[in-house]
């Protein structure tokens, strides 16, 4: 009798170590796809900007915070100064996964996908709240980001403020004839080429690296930038005169892999994205503080400042328009509509 009771509860505690081990199996299985369980990820941040301009900034704050966040186990390199390339040749590099993110304005992805060039117009866009608006809440925006995804590796994480051009000059610019014959240093994008030729002025490309020795020389007589690049690299130095034209209003879009983004664990999906959100918007809030700055420092150097009726603009430069309707797939005027409706 002894000896079955004996058995019998061998029997149950065998039972019950069994059932525990499945138990805890089955957790684990659960946890396998959501949390990132120790495993450690790096991933590479390149950019254009320098290590003193915003957008460095912004991305410090995001690299420390997923840092923070997940313990170690989620960190970020930036790579400032162009060392990976210029912008173009990032945006290839997150397409082909060999760079995990980077930043680019939405105008830029119009090399691959015509359509968003739309957005690199001058004066399609009033302000960042418009920008915002056009690329979040239009079926025009929420396709093309998208699309961007699909068949691009690009998905876009956020979108930040990065300044609006304006143009600076060695001679006054107080109406639309003041621009006529104006040698303007422009990048070269047919957007910013188009900006200079349809306001009467003369579109002068050249290298970034170039621009102030050719306004100290009157090379050119003038050139077209964002408040804060304006004053990095110290134009008001060698220009007498800055004229807010308003002609284009930049966004940084935070790039992201999408299949760096799919590798990655739930949980440090959450804690990039946070990141990412907080980054974007300390970049936003870094460049509208700078620009309410600039314009009174560039004063007290001796700059005059002087602002144009912008209406004659925008009418020269919608001449423009049409051309980049050409090559859009779909109805290129519904786009431009709705991205006009969403002001």
């Amino acid at each position: 009798m002894k000896k079955h009771i004996m058995k019998l509860g061998f029997l149950l505690v065998l039972v019950f170590a069994l059932a525990a081990c499945s138990g805890e199996n089955d957790t684990s299985s659960a946890g396998a796809d959501s949390s990132s369980d120790g495993e450690k990820f790096e991933l590479k941040f390149g950019m254009v900007a320098g290590t003193a301009q915003n957008e460095y900034k912004a991305a410090e704050l995001l690299a420390d915070y997923v840092e923070k966040e997940s313990d170690g186990q989620l960190t970020i390199n930036i790579y400032a100064d162009s060392q990976l390339g210029d912008d173009r040749a990032m945006l290839e590099q997150v397409r082909e996964d060999s760079l995990d993110i980077t930043l680019a304005e939405t105008g830029r992805f119009g090399i691959w996908v015509p359509r968003a060039e739309l957005m690199g117009l001058p004066y399609i866009v009033e302000d960042f709240d418009h920008l915002k608006r056009a690329v979040y809440e239009t079926d025009y925006g929420k396709e093309l980001h998208e699309e961007l995804e699909k068949d691009h590796n690009w998905m876009i994480a956020a979108t930040a403020y990065n300044g609006t051009r304006q143009t600076t000059s060695n001679r006054p610019i107080e109406s639309l004839s003041d621009m006529e014959g104006l040698k303007l240093r422009v990048p070269e994008a047919d957007t910013l080429l188009d900006y200079a030729k349809y306001t009467g002025a003369s579109p002068t490309p050249m290298a970034f690296t170039e621009v102030y020795m050719a306004l100290q020389t009157n090379s050119v007589d003038g050139q077209e930038n964002p408040l804060s690049t304006i004053d990095a690299q110290k134009f008001y130095e060698v220009q007498d005169y800055l004229a807010m034209t308003n002609h284009v209003v930049n966004d940084a879009n935070y790039v992201v892999s999408k299949k760096t983004w799919d590798a990655l664990p739930e949980d440090l999906q959450t804690i990039l994205q946070e990141g990412i959100d907080k980054a974007a918007e300390e970049h936003t809030k870094l460049f509208k503080e700078e620009e309410a700055s600039l314009i009174s420092k560039f004063e007290k150097e001796g700059v005059t400042v002087t602002r144009p009726d912008l209406e004659e603009f925008r009418k020269a430069v919608s001449k423009a328009y049409p051309k980049y309707l050409e090559d859009i797939e779909g109805d290129g005027e519904k786009y431009l509509q709705q991205i006009k409706d969403a002001r």
